[in-house]
C-alpha cells in the first residue's frame, strides 16, 4: 500500500524547502516513520511527484502573490496572461505568462537618468519549460540596476512584444522615444524593438558578434581587429580599423559591414543615454544572480528574484554610505584618469568658447565648452569629460574662469543621483498563512507539462571560447589529441603496453 504517490504526499514540505533532498534522506525519513523499507527507485518516484504536485500548486499562489506586492509595494504592476480558453464557463484557466516591475525599481529607474536597458532572456530549469525575461539598467557608478522581469512560455517575437509593451507602459515610452537597448542579436528580439519603438537605438552585444564571427574566422588576431573597429569613437577611426580588417581577410570584412553600423560600431552610437557600453553584461550579471531560482517553481522564482533585489538594494546603500565626494567611484576614476593624460596635452584658446588641444602622435581635437563636446566624441557618449575636455578646463581657470572638471560630468554619474536610486526601498510582504482570500472566479492552472528527452539539461551550452579559458589553469586536463602514444613494452610508438604484440616500427628512443 505505501505507493509512490503515497508517499510523495509526506515528503512534500521537506522537498519544498529543500528541493535537492537527496535520495537516501528521503529513504530514511520514510523509514523512519511508517517503518518499512523504502527502495531507492520507489523514493526518486516520489520524489518526482512532490516535485511535480509543487510545482502545480505554485501556480495558484502568483494571484495572490501578486495583489500582496501591489499593496506593500505602490506602484508595482503585475500583469498576469492566461491561455485562452473556448468555453467560457470553465473556472479554470492556464497559466501562460506574467510580468512584474516593482515600483521601487521603477522610481530608482527614472531617477537614474539614463535611458538605458539591456534586455535578455534565460531558461527555466523545472519540469514546465519557460524562459525568464529581464531588463536591466545601469546606475550611476556602472553597477546593474534590474527594472523589470517576466516567465513566458518562449523567447518569441511574440511574448518579448508583449513584454516591451508592458516594460513601455511602465516606463512611459511611447513609439517615438529616443531610447537605447542592448541585446544579444536574438531573432525574437530584433523584430520586436523595431515595431514596438522604431525610434529607438538597438545596439548588439559585441560578444555575441564575435561569437558568429569564430564560426568561420578564428583566431586571437580576428577578435582584436573587430574590437578595434567597434571600440572607435570617430569614423576616421572606425575606417581606418576597417580597412586594416579589410587587407587581413576582405571576406571577413565584407560578412561584418553587412551587420548595420549603428548597431555595434561606437563611432555610430547616438550620445542620448550617457553610455559607451558594446557589450550586454548587465543582463549577464543579472541571471548569474538569479541562476539558483530557475530550477524552482513560477512562485518560488518570481518570490527569489524579489528577495534578491530588496536584499541587493539594501548592500549598495551600505557602499553609498561609505562614500564622499561629488561623483560616483567609477565616475570619478574615470575622469582622475583622463586628468593624468590631460597634462601632456597642448591647449590653444580661440578668443571665445573653442579650444584646440593638441598632443603626440597627431592627437588634436576642438573642444567646446559651451556646447560640452569634443570632436573626440568621449564626452559625448560617455557624459564624462575626457582629455582634451579636462585640458580645456585648466586652460579656463589660466584665462580667469574658474569652473572644476567634476561640474562638467553628467547628472547620471553624480553621488546624489545614486543615492536617490536606492532610496527606494522593496517592501516585505507577509507570508501564505496571512494572505487575503482573493475574490478571483477563476482557477489558475499551471502551463503543460513538457517531459524532455534524456537526462534534463541543468547548465547553458559554454562556447568554445569559455572552453579554452577553462584549460588555461594548472589542474586542467590537457587535450591528448595529435599525440602519438609510444609503448612501454617495446618502446616503439603507435601503439601502447596493453595492445603491444611485439610489432613496432621505428623507434622514438635511443
Amino acid at each position: 500500500m505505501a505507493t509512490a504517490q503515497f508517499l510523495s504526499t509526506h515528503i512534500t514540505e521537506q522537498v519544498k524547502m529543500d528541493p535537492n533532498m537527496p535520495l537516501k534522506a528521503i529513504q530514511s525519513h520514510l523509514s523512519e516513520k511508517f517503518e518499512i523499507h523504502v527502495s531507492q527507485s520507489k523514493a526518486m518516484r516520489a520524489k518526482h511527484m512532490a516535485n511535480k504536485k509543487i510545482w502545480e500548486t505554485s501556480s495558484h499562489n502568483i494571484i495572490s502573490s501578486g495583489i500582496i506586492s501591489m499593496r506593500c509595494n505602490p506602484d508595482t504592476t503585475v500583469k498576469l496572461e492566461v491561455e485562452i480558453e473556448p468555453n467560457l464557463q470553465v473556472e479554470t484557466r492556464k497559466f501562460k505568462r506574467v510580468y512584474i516591475c516593482l515600483g521601487s525599481l521603477k522610481k530608482g529607474f527614472r531617477a537614474g537618468k539614463r535611458d538605458l536597458l539591456g534586455l535578455d532572456g534565460t531558461f527555466m530549469k523545472g519540469p514546465f519549460p519557460g524562459q525568464i525575461l529581464t531588463a536591466v539598467g545601469v546606475d550611476s557608478n556602472h553597477g546593474i540596476y534590474p527594472v523589470a522581469y517576466a516567465i513566458v512560455e518562449a523567447e518569441t517575437t511574440n511574448s518579448w512584444k508583449w513584454f516591451l509593451e508592458c516594460l513601455g507602459d511602465d516606463l512611459d515610452l511611447q513609439a517615438n522615444s529616443n531610447f537605447t537597448f542592448v541585446s544579444d542579436r536574438q531573432k525574437g528580439i530584433i523584430p520586436a524593438i523595431a515595431k514596438m519603438f522604431p525610434s529607438a537605438e538597438h545596439r548588439f552585444c559585441l560578444r555575441h558578434i564575435q561569437e558568429n564571427m569564430k564560426l568561420q574566422w578564428k583566431g586571437q588576431a580576428y577578435k582584436d581587429l573587430l574590437w578595434e573597429c567597434a571600440a572607435a569613437y570617430t569614423v576616421p577611426q572606425f575606417k581606418t580599423a576597417m580597412e586594416k580588417l579589410k587587407r587581413f581577410n576582405a571576406r571577413c570584412h565584407d560578412w561584418l559591414m553587412k551587420i548595420p553600423l549603428q548597431h555595434w560600431s561606437r563611432a555610430h552610437f547616438t550620445g542620448r543615454c550617457k553610455c559607451d557600453v558594446l557589450l550586454n553584461n548587465m543582463c549577464e550579471v543579472f541571471n548569474k544572480q538569479i541562476v539558483d531560482a530557475r530550477d524552482k517553481p513560477i512562485y518560488s522564482c518570481l518570490e527569489y528574484i524579489r528577495v534578491y533585489l530588496m536584499k541587493r538594494i539594501v548592500n549598495v546603500c551600505k557602499v553609498i554610505e561609505s562614500k564622499d565626494g561629488p561623483l560616483t567611484p567609477t565616475a570619478q576614476g574615470i575622469l582622475d584618469k583622463a586628468k593624468t593624460e590631460a597634462s601632456k596635452l597642448h591647449v590653444l584658446f580661440n578668443g571665445e568658447h573653442r579650444y584646440q588641444v593638441s598632443g603626440p602622435m597627431n592627437d588634436q581635437c576642438i573642444v567646446d565648452v559651451r556646447a560640452k563636446t569634443c570632436t573626440c566624441r568621449q564626452w559625448e557618449l560617455t557624459g564624462i569629460p575626457c582629455k582634451h575636455a579636462v585640458a580645456a578646463n585648466w586652460n579656463m581657470g589660466v584665462n580667469g574662469i574658474n569652473v572644476v572638471p567634476e561640474a562638467w560630468v553628467d547628472i547620471s554619474y553624480r553621488l546624489t543621483t545614486w543615492k536617490e536610486m536606492y532610496s527606494f526601498k522593496i517592501e516585505p510582504i507577509n507570508g501564505r498563512l496571512l494572505w487575503d482570500k482573493t475574490n478571483c472566479p477563476s482557477i489558475l492552472l499551471p502551463p503543460k507539462h513538457h517531459k524532455q528527452v534524456g537526462r534534463p539539461k541543468k547548465k547553458r551550452k559554454k562556447s568554445s571560447e569559455e572552453m579554452k579559458q577553462k584549460q588555461v589553469g594548472t589542474s586542467a586536463k590537457l587535450s591528448r589529441k595529435g599525440k602519438t602514444v609510444t609503448c612501454d613494452k617495446c618502446k616503439h610508438a603507435g601503439h601502447n603496453s596493453r595492445t603491444c604484440k611485439g610489432q613496432g616500427g621505428p623507434s622514438n628512443k635511443t
